[in-house]
């Protein structure tokens, strides 16, 4: 029961992400959130989702440096 209520959350949270990735919105948190329930259960959801924790990191000390001029 668990694993279905997360994977529904997480398919909720993924197409949450693709709506709003057409319009303006919140889509990274919509996308990380819905990989967050889907990497309980699935190795390579786990894979991607460390990858975007990554991906963001960099990309946010980079805004950082820049901002900081």
């Amino acid at each position: 029961m668990k694993k279905l209520l997360l994977q529904i959350i997480g398919v909720l949270f993924i197409l949450l992400g693709l709506f709003f990735a057409v319009i303006p919105g919140p889509s990274l948190i919509f996308f990380i959130a819905g990989l967050l329930c889907f990497s309980f259960y699935y190795p390579k959801a786990r894979h991607y989702l460390s990858f975007c924790q990554k991906a963001l990191t960099k990309s946010c000390a980079y805004l950082d440096k820049k901002l900081a001029r």
